[in-house]
């Protein structure tokens, strides 16, 4: 059996209504096995030469490294940002089931 190569896709949104939209595509679409949803993160960044306080909410994206560039791909066209944040985070270790499990959700059918 080959190793799961499983990632935390990170990305913020503007609201929790486009991050449940752009979940529930990812899901459907067979690229992310499961997101979760955090409806109320505050972010401070610079852009455009000026600080921004922004409210937002977070998706935290289960795949694998094998589906990851099609996820960002899909991520970056669904997305309201211009320049949104995608970011995957490998996991260095999980419950070999759960692991079997999202790897069977993200393989095409």
């Amino acid at each position: 059996m080959t190793e799961v190569i499983a990632l935390a896709v990170l990305s913020t949104f503007p609201d929790a209504e486009t991050a449940a939209r752009v979940a529930r595509t990812l899901v459907d679409e067979r690229l992310a096995a499961c997101v979760n949803l955090v409806p109320a993160i505050r972010s401070i960044y610079r852009w455009q030469g000026a600080i921004s306080d922004d409210a937002e909410a977070l998706a935290i994206i289960k795949t694998t490294a094998d589906r990851y560039p099609a996820l960002a791909a899909r991520i970056a066209e669904l997305h309201p940002y211009e320049v949104p944040e995608i970011v995957a985070l490998p996991l260095a270790a999980g419950h070999p089931p759960y692991l079997a499990w999202l790897a069977g959700q993200v393989d095409p059918p």
